[in-house]
């Protein structure tokens, strides 16, 4: 079997998921090289890691560079992408920066695969939340077409990144720490803009246009390019929640074609990537603390809407470190070398 040497840009949350879901899903691998903004040794599951300082010259004989990326307002990508594709690299950028250019495809590869062949030398990684919606979504579209979705997103601490993490833990254990008498705390480390322990927010990201988030338009944009169909009509919230891993989101859609819960829920267990855990009276339905670890979407509470016609609702739950970036990442290099 053919191997290609890989770059994994970032040890973060995500970059370190990359690591280990390269080794998990036994992608072929020559060299592997880890870049960062400083050289350090890393232990990811008793394996070391030399780290090397990010450059230019270090995208030297790369085949494939997967860059861990950041939601912020500039990745490492945008300094370095362009460097590593003029070295002969095919840049995965799991960032924000190049996921609307119009010459970079943006992929999620249960839905559009094929656009990986457009690509110039970067792909693109969706947002995480809008990974596993279109991953169930996309079955029903090709069936019933879809006009509408509004959608409420659940994330995980760990879609801010690991000091979010920290914040949401070191929160519990002063309120749990206290008896619950005081639920009102201040980390020391604060990384996001509201006390997440105990409670909820509906802040994510910066507030833009319509007084939505640009959380909330990344779902509607990267689904209308995904999905080819910038007709959907979409409408998102995103809410931060006290989970340390794993989105949920409660969807809702209009189809143009009636199609039944029942249909749906087939329809879902015969599509790849997806897990369908759907009996409500046993309790049985999908959550995060099962989707940890996975790489599969999960879907349940499939239901129509006795007030709507063609109206329908279902649950969306996934690991956001692994579908929602490295395993996507993985997947889009492992459609790459096909």
């Amino acid at each position: 079997m053919k191997k290609y040497n890989v770059a994994v840009i970032g040890v973060g949350v995500v970059g370190i998921e990359m690591l280990r879901c390269l080794k998990r899903r036994h992608f072929p691998v020559g060299e592997l090289r880890v870049f960062a903004r400083s050289a350090r040794d890393i232990e990811v599951d008793g394996e070391k890691y030399a780290v090397r300082p990010i450059s230019p010259e270090g995208f030297e004989g790369v085949d494939i560079a997967l860059f861990a990326g950041t939601e912020g307002e500039k990745g490492a990508a945008v300094s370095f992408a362009i460097e590593a594709v003029k070295r002969g690299a095919v840049v995965i950028d799991n960032g924000a920066d190049f996921r609307m250019d119009p010459k970079v495809p943006l992929v999620v590869p249960e839905v559009n695969a094929k656009d990986i062949k457009k690509h110039k030398g970067i792909i693109a990684n969706p947002n995480c939340s809008t990974v596993q919606m279109v991953v169930a979504l996309e079955p029903i579209h090709k069936k019933a077409g879809i006009k509408r979705i509004i959608v409420t997103t659940l994330q995980a601490s760990s879609g801010a990144g690991k000091l979010a993490v920290e914040q949401l833990k070191e929160e519990s254990c002063k309120i749990v720490s206290a008896d619950y008498k005081n639920i009102h705390v201040e980390a020391e480390n604060k990384s996001m803009p509201q006390q997440l322990a105990f409670n909820v927010f509906p802040h994510i990201g910066s507030f833009t246009e319509c007084d939505y988030t640009n959380e909330e338009w990344k779902l509607v944009n990267e689904t209308h390019k995904i999905m080819h169909d910038d007709k959907i009509k979409i409408s998102a919230t995103t809410v931060r929640v006290p989970v340390r891993t794993g989105h949920s989101e409660s969807v809702y859609i209009e189809t143009k074609k009636p199609i039944t819960p029942e249909a749906a829920r087939d329809l879902l267990k015969r599509s790849p990537g997806i897990i369908v855990i759907d009996d409500p009276k046993k309790n049985l339905y999908p959550m995060p603390k099962d989707a940890e670890g996975r790489d599969e979407v999960f879907v349940g509470r499939i239901r129509k809407d006795p007030f709507v016609k063609n109206g329908l609702w279902l649950w969306v739950v996934a690991d956001n470190l692994l579908k929602g970036a490295a395993t996507n990442a993985v997947q889009i290099a492992e459609e790459l070398i096909k």
